[in-house]
C-alpha cells in the first residue's frame, strides 16, 4: 500500500492528524503541504515544524501548486516553488488541477523542467482523468482519476494506453469512501492500474480536512 495524502487542516487544528502522518510515513507515498491554498505570504511556523518532523520521518514533501488548469502565468508558479523550497525544504510539488489536453502539453512540459530545475525531485500531476498519454511522461506520477467513490464504483474507465506504463506511475483520488470500504478502495486502484491511492471518508467543499483512515496509526505494542 503506498498513500498520496492531501491533508488541508492546519496542524494547529488537527495535530492528531499530522502525528499519525509522521509515525505512518513509511507507508506514505507523499504529503501535501498546503498551508493556504498555496504557501502563503509568509512562512508558518506550525507548518514549518510539522514538515520538518514528517522529513525527519522519511515522508517525501509535496509542494501544492494549482495550475488552473494551465491558466495561471509559469513564473508565478516557479514562485510559489520557490517559497515552498525556501520555508519547508519540499521535495517536489503537486500540480493541482494540471491541463490535460494536447495543446496545453508543451506548456506543461515547460513547466515541469522548471521545477526539476529548481531541485523537484518528484513531480505528481493531478488533472483528476486521465490526460493524453503524454503527460505521465513528464511527471513521477499522474492522477488520473479524483472523483467520489460512487462514480469510482459506476463509472471509471481506463484508457487502454495507461496498460504501457507500470502501475507506480498513477494514483487515484477517491473521496466520500465509507470507512469500512477504504481498504477495498485501496486494491481498486490497484486492480485498475494505480499503485498509489488516497481513499477519504470526506465530502465536497473539501473532502481532504480529515486524515485518510489508510494511513496507519501508532502501534500500540511496539
Amino acid at each position: 500500500m503506498s498513500l498520496l495524502v492531501p491533508l488541508y487542516v492546519h496542524p494547529v487544528e488537527d495535530p492528531g492528524a499530522w502525528h499519525r502522518l509522521i509515525t505512518g510515513a513509511a507507508a506514505i507515498y507523499g504529503v501535501v503541504l498546503n498551508p493556504a491554498n498555496g504557501p502563503g505570504s509568509r512562512p508558518d511556523p506550525a507548518f514549518a515544524a510539522a514538515a520538518a518532523a514528517l522529513r525527519t520521518a522519511g515522508a517525501r514533501l509535496l509542494a501544492y501548486v494549482d495550475t488552473d488548469y494551465g491558466t495561471r502565468g509559469q513564473a508565478e508558479l516557479i514562485h510559489e516553488m520557490c517559497r515552498y523550497r525556501e520555508w519547508y525544504a519540499v521535495d517536489g510539488c503537486f500540480l493541482d488541477r494540471a491541463p490535460a489536453t494536447r495543446q496545453e502539453l508543451p506548456g506543461c512540459r515547460r513547466l515541469v523542467r522548471s521545477l526539476r530545475r529548481l531541485g523537484a525531485t518528484a513531480v505528481v500531476l493531478n488533472p483528476g482523468v486521465h490526460p493524453v498519454a503524454g503527460y505521465v511522461r513528464l511527471a513521477d506520477l499522474t492522477v488520473t482519476f479524483e472523483g467520489h467513490w460512487s462514480t469510482y464504483v459506476s463509472a471509471f474507465t481506463r484508457p487502454a494506453w495507461t496498460a504501457r506504463h507500470p502501475p507506480d506511475r498513477f494514483c487515484h483520488l477517491v473521496y466520500g469512501v465509507p470507512e469500512a470500504l477504504v481498504p477495498l478502495a485501496v486494491r481498486t486502484a490497484h486492480e485498475r492500474g494505480a499503485a498509489v491511492a488516497g481513499p477519504v471518508t470526506g465530502e465536497l467543499p473539501n473532502p481532504w480536512v480529515a486524515l485518510t483512515p489508510a494511513v496507519p496509526g501508532p502501534d500500540p505494542h511496539p
